[in-house]
């Protein structure tokens, strides 16, 4: 009897963008003709317009070319865009969700949004305006979680309830994304000595 061998495992890879954002895979007039998620400001979005751009960096410090970066956020009034919000509270002109590619040249990944209100614990403490963002790129088996919050907000960073619970206070750097303007810069590393803090979610 003649077996077949078995197929090579893939992370993720090209078939990631070919079913997620097919007009970076060369696959254009899907979805209507726009990829799922590349615009988040639908309308007259209430609050403070921010652009959200940086690069994803493997072990040895390169910019990954083809990682796919998921972000999901509250509106600026600290609300989701989600069933378990109150209807029709969050802002309408905001989907709060967001998927973009990074550069198939120069590895840079760019959001327009929306900058997030505080947020709520689960104890009623409030949480600094942040994004949740979930990566996936070439060698990660599970796509990996993270949080961005915002180097111009001291006073709520030092008030988060997460950002409390991290031991080693020398790596929250890792998840503060610097203001220019109206860009905030976030760079996430894999690996090495600015590997970025992941949730194990």
């Amino acid at each position: 009897m003649r077996y077949l061998k078995e197929t090579p495992s893939q992370t993720a890879g090209p078939y990631v963008h070919i079913g997620c954002v097919p007009s970076f895979a060369g696959l254009e007039g899907m979805f209507g003709g726009r990829d799922l998620g590349d615009k988040m400001i639908t309308g007259d979005a209430k609050g403070e317009r921010i652009t959200l751009t940086g690069h994803v960096h493997d072990g040895t410090g390169m910019a990954i070319r083809d990682a796919l970066l998921e972000i999901w956020q509250a509106d600026a009034a600290g609300l989701y865009n989600s069933p378990q919000e109150r209807r029709g509270a969050a802002d309408p002109h905001f989907t709060g969700w967001g998927r973009q590619p990074t550069d198939g040249e120069t590895g840079r990944y760019r959001f327009e949004t929306i900058k997030p209100g505080p947020v709520p614990w689960s104890d009623g403490r409030m949480q600094a305006p942040h994004i949740l963002v979930w990566i996936v790129a070439r060698g990660i088996n599970m796509g990996l979680a993270t949080r961005v919050y915002f180097d111009d907000e001291q006073e709520a960073n030092a008030a988060d309830p997460l950002l409390a619970r991290i031991e080693h206070r020398d790596r929250i750097p890792t998840l503060l994304a610097r203001r220019e303007g109206d860009t905030y810069h976030f760079d996430i590393h894999l690996q090495g000595p600015d590997e970025t803090i992941f949730f194990d979610i």
